[in-house]
């Protein structure tokens, strides 16, 4: 069997190529293996959000630890990366999601997360394409906007430059304990650690994680420079994304640093077809022509598909994979996956947990929430 590395890890998306870069930061030899290219998957349907979310102290904490290390990373960032500080403005249309906006802003000043509550005349200073008569909004000036498929590349380049080895064009078909790695030609390597970074797909390597895909379509228009300022999201959102039986739609447009705007969101959960659905970027456009009548009058360019890696708490499975028969740990295989609509954001997190947990450092923050071994260690079936 070919010897292989410290770090074997199976996917270069921008989950695994960020796992590569902080592995090799800590000296652990890396190599990371890609069937397809760099870049693509659920990365290339991302919106390339760095935001800070408080859906729960786990997705607060590796939120907010991700976004500092971008911040940190941010000025060694090339323009291909297209790091723009624009922000978020979680758009209130009513007094009850107001209240909702005073709830939010109380959670992140508690975790020390700098925000501002806006109130109608307000709103319309930062963005005044939006439809008259909303309420009010919560702008956090600190989150930004990337451009995930060349930031996973460039990832994988300060990878490679410290170290790491990178082999593409050759699926993975098999993992097993004791680190082996099993190719499609029946070629094998072994590994310290074995680490599935490969979205949604980790269930055909590890069977019977606590993992499902969820299907996303994005819209991306011409290019209007200005049309927008920040990132805009509906306080609906928040109860959309935690529909886990239907398909739902939200109000969700990126400024991206070209002049386009990049138009979401949909979630259908269980939907395998990759294919573009008309029924779905036709309530996806009438949500977002609701906020910004403006939109009907931009050009669209492309509409395109991707699959997210959803768990049942909506948090990220990182560290040893659990045996599927027996539930405890697999010798030599670890897990960083489901992360959902928040892998770009989180990719950094979850590499600093993983890295950090390998060679025994103190972590950043606590661990646990993401173990995978949480679902095997509860009663009854798998959500």
């Amino acid at each position: 069997m070919k010897p292989g590395a410290d770090v074997l890890i199976i996917g270069a998306g921008i989950v695994g190529v960020a796992c590569a870069l902080e592995c090799a930061r800590v000296g652990l030899s890396t190599l990371v293996v890609e069937s397809h290219m760099v870049g693509g998957g659920a990365t290339g349907a991302g919106m390339g959000h760095l935001v800070v979310m408080d859906d729960s102290p786990a997705q607060i904490a590796l939120t907010q630890l991700s976004c500092a290390l971008w911040k940190e990373l941010q000025p060694d960032l090339p323009g291909s990366v297209e790091y723009d500080a624009c922000g978020t403005m979680w758009v209130a249309a009513d007094h009850e999601e107001m209240a909702e906006v005073e709830r939010k802003s109380h959670i992140y000043s508690n975790a020390g997360i700098v925000s501002e509550v806006v109130t109608g005349r307000k709103l319309y200073e930062y963005e005044p394409n939006l439809r008259p008569g909303l309420s009010g909004g919560l702008r956090v000036k600190g989150d930004a906007v990337i451009y995930p498929p060349t930031a996973a590349a460039w990832l994988l380049d300060q990878a490679i430059h410290k170290g790491s080895k990178f082999q593409k064009g050759q699926a993975v078909r098999e993992v097993h304990e004791g680190g082996i790695v099993v190719f499609e030609n029946g070629d094998r390597l072994c590994a310290r650690t074995v680490v599935v970074a490969t979205g949604a797909n980790a269930t055909k390597l590890v069977p019977g994680i606590a993992l499902k895909p969820r299907k996303g379509h994005l819209i991306i228009t011409d290019r209007y420079p200005g049309h927008i300022r920040h990132q805009l999201i509906e306080l609906g959102y928040l109860k959309n994304a935690h529909q886990l039986t239907q398909d739902t739609v939200a109000f969700n447009v990126q400024p991206r640093r070209t002049g386009q705007l990049l138009i979401g969101s949909s979630r259908q959960y269980g939907a395998l077809d990759s294919r573009i659905e008309k029924s779905i970027t036709a309530k996806m456009l009438e949500r977002a022509f609701w906020y910004l009548p403006h939109l009907k009058d931009l050009l669209c360019l492309r509409v395109w598909t991707g699959f997210r890696a959803a768990t049942p708490d909506k948090v990220p499975l990182i560290g040893p994979a659990p045996n599927p028969v027996t539930g405890r740990p697999m010798e030599g295989v670890w897990l960083a996956t489901g992360h959902e609509g928040l892998g770009i954001t989180t990719s950094l997190g979850t590499a600093r947990i993983l890295a950090d947990r390998l060679v025994g450092n103190t972590p950043s923050i606590p661990w646990e929430p993401y173990e995978p071994l949480r679902f095997s260690l509860q009663k009854g079936p798998i959500p």
